[in-house]
């Protein structure tokens, strides 16, 4: 049993980074109709930020905001500089957009910098454990879950009792008629961006605690989970989008944990697998929304 509570645990906080992604995901497409696949260079940036800074000594307390800053400022930029160019174009437009966006900042980040992957240390409580009721359980992991769960509490008062969240969620449900009624269109869409890179940010500082190092594709592998976790939960929902992180990041956790020998190496296929089944069964994803109308 106690083996059980401690791979939930393991499974909440690696899921906690998924939903965080997938949920930017989700708002970028609620307000765009958009599958940012340059989402993952949010990741990116932000761990070389604090590469940078770490040469410099500066403490994680310090560096794990200015990291999520500079993801936001990031989805700010790339919003401006490509996305909006090719805003009213089709939606396989702007998808191969964010292909090529993707492409060219992690060219940059190889010509510029260096392939090589950029190592730095991590804080020295990443390994503590904490015993609770007998179970011992990573200090990491509640640290990544309590986090979350508070980023996704600001994030559900954003939506709830700020006039931006007003907007944002009538331009999810209508673009063309929320213009009408006076929500802009440029401010609400580069301030969802600007909440998608928050969220990116909150998420690669997690990553970069566990792995502590940089490179140009970072971002790739936890964008694909992130993608697949907002099509799990309902592509544009945002509840959708937290509870398929969750689930992704269980459904590993308990299959890595339980596969036999050599096939826990296979532990992505089977996670497909059961998306592709879940598909089958619900090809909207767990929770249906309605087609967002984008400007």
């Amino acid at each position: 049993m106690s083996q059980l509570v401690q791979e939930i645990v393991d499974g909440l906080g690696v899921g906690s980074t998924y939903a965080l992604l997938a949920l930017g995901l989700a708002i970028v497409f609620g307000v765009m109709h958009l599958v940012n696949f340059a989402h993952g260079e949010l990741i990116t940036v932000s761990a070389y930020v604090i590469y940078g800074l770490s040469t410099r000594d500066v403490s994680w307390w310090l560096m794990a905001p200015i990291a999520i800053v500079a993801a936001a400022l990031t989805a700010v930029a790339t919003e401006r500089v490509a996305f909006r160019r090719v805003r009213g174009s089709s939606e396989f437009t702007m998808l191969l957009t964010s292909f090529g966006l993707a492409i060219v900042i992690q060219a940059l980040f190889r010509m510029y910098l260096s392939a090589a992957p950029r190592q730095f240390d991590q804080p020295g409580w990443i390994n503590d454990t904490v015993e609770v009721l007998g179970i011992s359980i990573e200090v990491y992991d509640l640290v990544v879950i309590g986090v979350t769960a508070l980023t996704l509490l600001g994030t559900v008062w954003i939506f709830q009792r700020t006039m931006f969240g007003v907007s944002l969620r009538a331009a999810a449900e209508d673009f063309d008629a929320a213009r009408l009624m006076g929500v802009k269109a440029d401010a609400t869409i580069s301030r969802a961006f600007a909440l998608s890179g928050v969220l990116a940010g909150i998420a690669a500082v997690f990553l970069m605690l566990r792995s502590g190092q940089a490179e140009p594709d970072v971002g790739t592998v936890p964008l694909l989970k992130g993608v697949v976790a907002a099509v799990i939960g309902g592509l544009g929902s945002l509840s959708g989008a937290v509870l398929g992180g969750l689930l992704l990041g269980l459904a590993e956790v308990l299959l890595r944990s339980r596969l036999p020998g050599d096939m826990a190496r296979l532990t992505d296929a089977f996670v497909f697998a059961l998306v592709a089944i879940l598909f089958i069964v619900r090809p909207g994803g767990i929770i249906s929304v309605r087609r967002a109308q984008r400007v």
